[in-house]
């Protein structure tokens, strides 16, 4: 599977657009600021219909304009799949396969996998829980179709519920009736969900160990580890065990709402003992073994953005993910990078078919 190429209207810092990528390795340089990230973030919204980095779509327009297009055209399977994004402030979001508009967005998710690493994805480390969850629901709701409608029905029953315990607390009326009606909508997509973000995590941790060790030759020693708020995995007993703290905080306290992805280096929090190398080994290593669950899943390769990896990394860790980029395990990359000779240099060793381009203020020129 490959990007053949992009074309952006009124994207970000982008007027307009068109460019046609390599099916390898893409290496984007310029300084900060000139909307390299940019371009990785317009491949990411083909994939996922939003911004990694920003969820409001209409601030995803260049300023003092109305409206933005994103069009890529991929081979996927030997098959061309054209898809089109366009967005109008006050408007809803229009999202194309072939032409044809998608009824729903979640339709689309899982038709182009993709991998996306970012100076960014420290949040996974440094910031609360919800990041944590965010990463898993993206991941497997990539592969899994039920998973994110469980998601979406499982939040919405939370909301519900949540909005039932301040009632009673607002009104002094309570009915238990009404709790058990709400409980019993979380259980079932609620238990489908822990289900299968334990099986992944499970299937994920020697992957990542894997990728962790090759990168830091093998020196440090990393664990992930699930925590749930949920009593021998049953939400029945966890929900009713939890009724009398609900009603007191008016919301609910336990769920897969409130699990948390433990990251540990030597068994001890990453985020308290690891050194910004380590930290960021981590995320890399995470992200890795993402891409080869999915591509084991798929059956073919996803696309893989590296933004600004190489920051923090001392030469033994540099050199170690450049072998790794040359390996025919990686499909189609595309790299940004603020320094040219070190981008080239890495791309040169690889022996893989590269393309450079140079980035200057929202123009895209081959280099």
């Amino acid at each position: 599977m490959n990007l053949k190429n992009i074309s952006l209207i009124n994207f970000k810092n982008y007027e307009q657009l068109e460019v046609s990528f390599s099916s390898r390795i893409n290496g984007f340089i310029g300084n900060n600021g000139v909307g390299k990230t940019n371009l990785l973030d317009a491949i990411y919204y083909l994939s996922f219909c939003k911004s990694y980095f920003n969820a409001v779509d209409s601030q995803n327009i260049k300023h003092n304009e109305s409206f933005l297009v994103i069009q890529g055209n991929y081979n996927i399977s030997n098959h061309d799949e054209a898809i089109y994004c366009g967005i109008k402030k006050n408007k809803k979001k229009q999202f194309k396969r072939n032409k044809k508009e998608y009824e729903k967005l979640a339709d689309h998710i899982g038709l182009i996998p993709l991998v996306m690493i970012s100076p960014a994805d420290s949040n996974l480390i440094t910031a609360g829980s919800e990041e944590r969850r965010r990463f898993l629901n993206v991941v497997i709701s990539q592969y899994d179709k039920g998973y994110l409608n469980d998601l979406i029905k499982y939040n919405k029953a939370v909301n519900q519920r949540n909005k039932l315990l301040k009632d009673f607390a607002y009104s002094n009326n309570y009915d238990e009736e009404m709790l058990l009606l709400w409980d019993a909508q979380m259980i079932v997509p609620g238990e489908n969900i822990l289900a299968k973000r334990l099986d992944f995590i499970e299937r994920l941790i020697p992957i990542f160990q894997k990728y962790y060790n090759y990168i830091s030759s093998g020196l440090e020693e990393v664990q992930l580890e699930y925590q749930t708020t949920v009593i021998n995995n049953s939400f029945k007993e966890a929900l009713l065990k939890s009724r009398q703290k609900d009603r007191a905080l008016q919301y609910s306290t336990v769920g897969i709402h409130k699990d948390d992805l433990s990251l540990k280096l030597r068994n001890y929090p990453i985020r308290k003992i690891g050194s910004q190398g380590q930290q960021k080994t981590f995320l890399l290593a995470l992200k890795l073994a993402q891409f080869d669950f999915l591509k084991e899943l798929y059956g073919f390769k996803p696309i893989l953005l590296f933004d600004d990896i190489f920051d923090k990394l001392d030469s033994n860790r540099v050199e170690k993910i450049v072998e790794l980029v040359a390996d025919n395990n990686f499909g189609q990359i595309f790299i940004t990078d603020t320094g040219k000779e070190r981008l080239k240099n890495i791309l040169k060793h690889s022996k893989i078919d590269y393309q450079l381009f140079n980035i200057e203020d929202g123009n895209v020129l081959k280099a």
